[in-house]
């Protein structure tokens, strides 16, 4: 769908930003979501890896802790390692400590790597994702209050309950890829996060990039059909990949694209990128909401990125001045 297509409340969703730790130190978390906190960021979020990190709901009590406004979240957690009743548990009880302001982020896991460290079996993407699809429902059952039985392919449970999150709904984001999986998602979650990306690479954390503008607009077209009359509450998510602040931006894109195996045109246009002068990266994620929707944004630097959010705000505060 082009920009011109969208109706004027669809192209002007309001922003959101969230901020994503990878860090393994505490004490670093706790300061960065201050931090973020203290610039303007909506969301403070953390990922989800077997090995030597902090474990997400452990890290996002304690950047809970250290804030009083910015949200928590998983960006995302990795379903095939927790049962969803589990995660219930887990969420709604964050969702109190932090006084209401969890999001729940998930996504069917990728790195094949880190399978073989707990004895797991790193089934096929279609079985991985029809299992994630199954866990939302059961988490949306369950974070709703009362007693939930299930059954399907490969969860069967029988009168489970979980303690009651502090928000009426907490918010369900979902990070897929492929047909079947962006449709239940746009039918069942509150946020659909975007990625388009491929294969996983050998290294087992990267992935073929596709990245093409008009396998984007493609791909929106499936989201909107599948949300039907869901998709005006839909928020649309893209994960920033880098944020790179230069005066040339056509040059950057030029040796971006090369070492990503992309062409420049489509590293200019893609969502998960940001290059640029502040000025152009706030100009450059307007586009993407004009043209697909998106309208939450998560990046990985705080500093880079906080005077791009202030200059969003600003022109968006002029529009709405002037509307």
């Amino acid at each position: 769908m082009r920009a011109d297509d969208r109706t004027p409340e669809e192209a002007s969703r309001p922003f959101r930003f969230g901020f994503q730790s990878n860090s393994s130190d505490m004490a670093e978390v706790r300061r960065s979501a201050r931090a973020a906190e203290e610039v303007g960021f909506d969301v403070f979020q953390v990922g989800d890896h077997v090995g030597s990190q902090l474990t997400p709901f452990v890290a996002l009590a304690g950047a809970a802790a250290a804030t009083s406004t910015i949200r928590v979240g998983t960006l995302v957690l990795n379903n095939d390692l927790r049962h969803p009743v589990v995660v219930a548990q887990e969420a709604a009880t964050l969702d109190q400590m932090s006084g209401g302001r969890v999001e729940l982020g998930l996504g069917a896991g990728h790195s094949f790597t880190e399978y073989p460290a707990i004895g797991l079996t790193f089934d096929p993407p279609a079985v991985r994702k029809a299992r994630l699809a199954e866990a939302v429902e059961v988490l949306r059952g369950l974070l709703g209050g009362g007693e939930l039985s299930y059954e399907g392919a490969h969860y069967r449970i029988a009168g489970a309950r979980s303690l009651r999150p502090v928000q009426e709904r907490l918010p369900l984001l979902v990070g897929v890829n492929g047909r079947a999986a962006l449709e239940h998602a746009a039918r069942h979650a509150d946020v659909v996060a975007l990625t388009m990306l491929g294969r996983t690479l050998e290294d087992g954390q990267h992935h073929e990039m596709h990245w093409e503008a008009d396998r984007l607009d493609a791909t929106m077209d499936v989201v909107r059909s599948a949300a039907g009359e869901r998709w005006p509450r839909l928020e649309l998510h893209a994960l920033v990949q880098a944020v790179v602040v230069t005066d040339d931006r056509p040059a950057t894109a030029q040796s971006l694209g090369a070492d990503l195996a992309t062409h420049p045109d489509d590293v200019l246009s893609t969502p998960f990128l940001c290059i640029g002068t502040h000025e152009e990266m706030a100009r450059h994620l307007l586009d993407c909401r004009a043209r697909w929707g998106i309208n939450y944004f998560t990046v990985r630097d705080i500093d880079g990125f906080a005077p791009v959010m202030e200059l969003i705000r600003r022109l968006e505060g002029g529009a709405r001045r002037g509307s």
